[in-house]
């Protein structure tokens, strides 16, 4: 089944894959790699498959599950799901037909909402117009400093009806984000012990141009040794805002 999740913007995760490789400065403490090991040694099937160790690491190789394609069809209520927490779906190594797959679980299941986020954003675009883009699919892509800000521009010509950004870990000023066709922003410090500083001012400028552009802003946490070290607050106040349905533009 499907985990229940602590991260405050979803619900929970659905993994039709799991593992991944290292891209950009964002991966050099990921979390999922680290939990991926853990995994391993505890004999969790799903991660007996290694990955390089130059991007990679044990047990986090990237594997297709086709025996979890079925999970949402036996959640009996309405759910927010992330969509492989710890994988990325345009991965290379995930093929198109298994991508296809898992876009036909989502559409079958319109009573969820499912949230997509992913690195590769040219091979998302690349795979864009050869996939079926139900209503409620969600699709972002990472952004940790402005040398990722060709994802956005890849994001946009993505027919989804919500388009979305994660800047977590943020490691720089976004200063030059442009909000275009852009539903909803998250900001969030690093966590773990090696954890690299987040400057407020970053987190507020982009709140501010969320705000300048109408554009919802969800600001997860400052991070630290673990996520909810430094709290959540941003100026007194939790930001906690979500996208409103968009129509596919």
């Amino acid at each position: 089944m499907g985990s229940r999740s602590t991260i405050e913007w979803t619900e929970v995760t659905w993994n039709p894959t799991t593992g991944c490789d290292r891209i950009s400065k964002g991966c050099d403490n990921c979390y999922a790699l680290t939990l991926a090991k853990r995994l391993k040694a505890m004999g969790t099937e799903k991660y007996q498959n290694d990955g390089d160790p130059r991007t990679s690491g044990p047990g986090f190789g990237v594997t297709l599950h086709p025996d979890t394609l079925d999970q949402p069809y036996r959640w009996r209520t309405p759910r927010v799901v992330f969509v492989n927490s710890m994988s990325d779906l345009f991965h290379a190594k995930v093929p198109l037909d298994f991508v296809r797959k898992v876009f036909a679980v989502m559409a079958a299941t319109p009573q969820h909402t499912y949230q997509v986020l992913t690195k590769r954003s040219t091979r998302l675009r690349k795979l864009a117009d050869k996939l079926d883009w139900p209503t409620n699919v969600w699709m972002g892509v990472s952004v940790e400093d402005s040398d990722q800000l060709t994802r956005v521009d890849d994001l946009r010509a993505v027919p989804a009806a919500v388009r979305f950004l994660s800047c977590e870990p943020l490691l720089g000023p976004l200063a030059e984000l442009n909000l275009e066709g852009i539903g909803w922003v998250i900001t969030g410090g690093e966590s773990g012990p090696n954890a690299r500083p987040v400057d407020p001012l970053w987190v507020r400028q982009i709140r501010d141009a969320c705000q300048e552009a109408r554009v919802a802003f969800f600001h997860k946490q400052w991070g630290g040794r673990t996520p909810k070290a430094g709290g959540r607050e941003l100026d007194g106040q939790t930001w906690d805002q979500m996208p409103q349905f968009a129509e596919v533009s």
